[in-house]
Parts: structure tokens; sequence; C-alpha cells
């Protein structure tokens, strides 16, 4: 059954990115972004489309041209998600994205250039309701801090951070949250941790140019685990070099984990052994794909044998224990019907999407009287 998380948030500013809330009680937002060529409008929303069937709350968008600004005003007509701008080198491309219908502006303090170009970016940001990123990153800090550190340093980053938020502050834009980047997770995390206790903005956590699928998404767990796990963080980014709907599906997988947001399935499986009665890798891999587009909350639980099974399916919303000759389905942690391994994968599908549709039934009728 869902259970509370135990994490104690860090109070946060909250603020808005399109329709979406950031920070406060808000829940921890997924965000990635495009790898397409965003003058290919057509491919670009594509790829957008294919994440919000993921459940990603916020996409961002490299636009680093006015050519690329101009598509960005066409993708921006055709897709629901908030949409942020990814701005470098020039703050044109960012006052033209603001004027196209842009939800937040990513700027990198360190590549964007002089103070009155930034105070003409968050003038039009202020005038259009836009939310901005101040986006940190340990390969792009300011000639002077790397001057005066010598190499990228948790410090470094947060002074950094600190001299642009200072500055929006001496403007009266309150409106932004705040990442510091590093691709070491012991620096990122230090950075993360020593900013934290020096703003009240919301922060956008991720471990930057962390890897591919396997190896960025075990870097990326472990530095953004140690935050979400003290509190900090109120949006996040896997950042693979990998299809972007992967990085979705791990932000929620390890939101999910926290029981920091409860999207989508969270599946219980034992890794096998030779006990099991039935195959239960083949099972979890057919079923893991199958049943993707679920989005209701759900715990199911798949167990290959009788040692572990009740315990677990007891706990599920609904489990399966591997019996012989038969297998024991559990519904609401009790014990109601029996599956043979013929059909096995349709049979549990069914039950899972009868299952979510159930619930999320409840689920609106809640939300409806409140």
């Amino acid at each position: 059954m869902q259970q509370t998380s135990p994490i104690q948030r860090r109070k946060s500013r909250q603020i808005r990115v399109g329709d979406r809330l950031v920070g406060g009680d808000a829940p921890i937002s997924v965000q990635s972004m495009t790898n397409t060529e965003t003058c290919d409008v057509a491919a670009t929303v594509a790829q957008i489309q294919k994440m919000e069937q993921a459940g990603v709350d916020l996409v961002r968008v490299s636009v680093p041209s006015m050519e690329a600004a101009e598509a960005f005003g066409q993708i921006r007509q055709l897709v629901n998600t908030p949409l942020i701008a990814d701005i470098h080198f020039d703050y044109k491309i960012a006052l033209r994205t603001a004027e196209l219908g842009v939800d937040c502006l990513r700027i990198n303090p360190g590549n964007i250039g002089r103070e009155d170009r930034v105070r003409e970016v968050v003038a039009a940001a202020r005038d259009k309701g836009i939310s901005i990123r101040i986006g940190v990153n340990a390969g792009s800090l300011e000639k002077d801090l790397q001057k005066k550190y010598g190499e990228p340093t948790a410090t470094a980053l947060v002074e950094s951070a600190m001299r642009h938020a200072d500055y929006l502050d001496r403007l009266d834009f309150q409106e932004y949250k705040i990442s510091v980047k590093a691709s070491n997770v012991f620096m990122a995390v230090d950075a993360y941790r020593q900013l934290a206790q020096r703003i009240e903005q919301p922060l956008h956590l991720g471990i930057t140019e962390a890897g591919g699928l396997r190896s960025g998404t075990v870097k990326s767990s472990v530095g953004l685990g140690i935050l979400l796990m003290e509190g900090i963080g109120d949006t996040l980014r896997i950042s693979l070099a990998a299809d972007p709907v992967e990085e979705v599906k791990v932000g929620f997988d390890l939101l999910k984990s926290l029981r920091l947001r409860n999207k989508g399935i969270n599946f219980i499986a034992c890794p096998s052994c030779s006990r099991q009665n039935f195959d239960v890798v083949a099972t979890m891999n057919e079923l893991e794909q199958r049943v993707e587009d679920v989005l209701t909350p759900l715990d199911v639980a798949i167990i290959g044998c009788v040692v572990n099974g009740p315990g677990e399916a007891r706990e599920a919303d609904l489990g399966l224990t591997g019996g012989e000759p038969q297998h024991l389905i559990y519904v609401d942690g009790k014990p109601v019907s029996k599956l043979s391994s013929d059909k096995l994968v349709d049979q549990l599908e069914n039950m899972i999407r009868e299952k979510a549709a159930a619930k999320q039934a409840t689920l609106d009728q809640l939300l409806a009287r409140s």
C-alpha cells in the first residue's frame, strides 16, 4: 500500500513554471530535455509528446540561435507541457523566446554576459510572468572564479550562484530557481548542501553529464538520492546520454523509491532463484514494458515463491506469489484467486489495469469532493 515518506523537505519559496508550481509544498517535478535539432519542429514535438506520455512535468529545449527561437515558438503552440528555453551566450535569444511564450528561461551566468544584459532578460521575464533558472555548471564557471579557485569546487559553484541570486534580488525579482551542477557527485552534493542553507529559492537538482543509461542512472541516483533524503530539491533532471524518455522514467523511479512521488507502478519483485515457480525475470521484463503507460500509483509485488511472497503481497495493492501448481493473487492484501503459468503476463496486465482504473476513479471522486 502507498506509504507517506518520512522525509522532511526543506522549506522553499514557491514559484510558477507555466501551469506548474515549483517549491513550497508542490510535488518535486521531473524534468527532461530534448536532444533533437530544435529547428526540426516535427521531431522535437514528437519527442516532447513521448515524454508527456511518460508523465514529464517540465521540458527544457535548447535554443542556440534566432532560427531556433522561431522554431521554439512553433513548438510552444503544439505541446502542453511547460517549456524551459536553454539560453547561452546571446541574451537577445532569451528576449525573443520571452515574446514567443516560453514558461521559464534557463540562463548560465558564466556566459550570458554583462549585468545590463541580464537586467533586460529579467525585465522581459517580469513583464511576461516568466520564471528564471540560474544554471551554474562546473564546466562553465566565470573566468574570475576559475582564476580564483584554480579548478571547479563546490564553494566556487555556490559563489557563482549567490553572485547572480544577489543580483536578481537587487532587481527585486524573486521568481527564480537555481542549480549548481557538477559531474562529480561529491562536489555537486556539497554545493547543493551549502546553497540550501543560504537561499530560500527552489533548487533544481542534477548531476550533469552523468553518463550513459546504466552508469548515469547509478551516479544520478547516488547524488540526488543523498540530497532528496536530506529534504533538498524541488525539481530534478536525470542527465543521461540516452533517450530523454528514460530520464523521465528514472526520475520517477527515484522519487517513488523515496515515496516523494507516487506516479505509476512501484514494482516489488524478487531477483529470482531456484525456488521460483515461474520465470520472474521474463515476467517482469515483459510486464514493465506493457504497463509503463499506467500512471495511477500502485504497489505491485511479483514474487517467485512462498518464502517472502505472501508477506510482500499482503502489503501491496496487487501481489503475485509463486506456487505449485498455481500462483496465488492478492488484492489489497487479501488472497482472491489463483493463476496458472499459461498466459500469466496477459492475466497480470489485465488485473493491473483493472485495479488502476478502480483506484483512479476513487482518487478522482476524492478530488472532486475537495
